[in-house]
């Protein structure tokens, strides 16, 4: 009897460990999702998507199946709640999942030109139709004293560099004023108190579309998001003056509007965005072999993800001098959460 007993609970356990193995198993080897802000999931860019796809599938030996998204708030959500492994999205973005998910955690960031973090930043842009440009000038001098009472186009309430930056910038400037004191970003999300109309283009080229379609007179975007389909008609890069035009050959949503122009009213710069991960999801070991092969030099020559100055390509991100992906810890994204201290 006692025999019987033990072979029972001997077997009992044993199945456990090897109900327990089989589960382990059929974790690590489930596909990784990877989801992608609405900027990342244009056509354009699913060469560099799938470039780093190819990467992440040889680092992890999973699959990798990509989420594409229309919204901030669905990819947002997916990497916060672990329907999604991995995420590139920007600060602001990262910093609300993490709000959301302690499991949240940064992968990699885009160096600099410098290969380092020192100068890991891109550009918010506040830009008016190049025709209208003039409008926007004091004492002969690009400002933003007369965007009050205009029709303004955002990007999402949950973008870094199309809403975050640019809605602090303009609280700092116009609360120096009797008149804006009390001036918060919750004002500016809606047309009525500061501009007379307020749209969100749900992406940065929908920000800029609203521009150049005329349904918005001055519109936030940055100026990596928008780099695949525009060109410098007049000026210098990232400074204010500076005129763009749309490409003859650009792609959608562009496609209707070869040669339009736009003029930077005002320039700041941003920490670049991260690549993220859910550890809940993801496994602490899967996470550093992405984190070593990201760092490696093979894929900072790798022309299909830090794409050449001179290419045609489109690409994520441009090779100008020693671009390559670091890693940054949470503190790194410090700067971004004082901006809504």
């Amino acid at each position: 009897m006692k025999k019987s007993i033990l072979s029972i609970v001997l077997l009992i356990f044993l199945s456990t460990i090897f109900g327990a193995c089989s589960s382990e198993k059929s974790a690590s080897s489930k596909d990784i999702t990877m989801v992608w802000y609405p900027n990342e999931s244009g056509n354009d860019l699913k060469g560099a998507r799938d470039e780093i796809g190819k990467i992440i599938e040889e680092a992890t030996g999973r699959k990798v199946e990509h989420k594409l998204t229309t919204d901030y708030a669905v990819a947002i959500e997916a990497i916060a709640n672990g329907n999604a492994e991995l995420a590139f999205m920007g600060a602001q973005g990262y910093i609300e999942a993490k709000n959301k998910s302690k499991d949240v955690e940064p992968v990699v960031v885009p160096s600099g030109a410098s290969g380092t973090l020192d100068d890991a930043v891109y550009y918010s842009w506040l830009a008016a139709r190049a025709a209208d440009a003039e409008k926007y000038k004091t004492n002969g001098e690009f400002s933003i004293d007369n965007i009050v009472d205009s029709k303004f186009s955002f990007v999402s309430n949950s973008s870094t560099s199309g809403f975050k930056v640019p809605s602090t910038d303009i609280v700092a400037h116009f609360s120096q004023q009797d008149q804006w004191k009390d001036l918060t970003p919750e004002d500016l999300m809606e047309g009525g108190k500061f501009f007379k109309e307020v749209m969100y283009g749900d992406s940065h080229q929908g920000s800029a579309v609203n521009l150049l379609s005329k349904r918005a007179d001055v519109a936030a975007f940055c100026d990596t998001c928008v780099a695949n389909y525009i060109e410098i008609a007049d000026g210098d890069e990232n400074r204010p003056g500076t005129v763009y035009r749309v490409k003859d050959d650009a792609e959608e949503p562009f496609n209707t509007l070869p040669g339009e122009e736009f003029t930077l009213i005002s320039v700041t710069p941003v920490l670049n965005a991260p690549f993220v991960a859910n550890l809940s999801s993801l496994s602490k070991e899967d996470l550093e072999k992405i984190q070593e092969v990201f760092t490696s030099d093979e894929v900072a020559n790798n022309e299909k993800i830090f794409v050449p100055e001179d290419s045609e390509q489109a690409g994520l991100f441009k090779k100008t001098d020693k671009e390559k992906f670091v890693i940054a810890d949470d503190a790194w994204f410090d700067p971004i959460r004082e901006l809504s201290k």
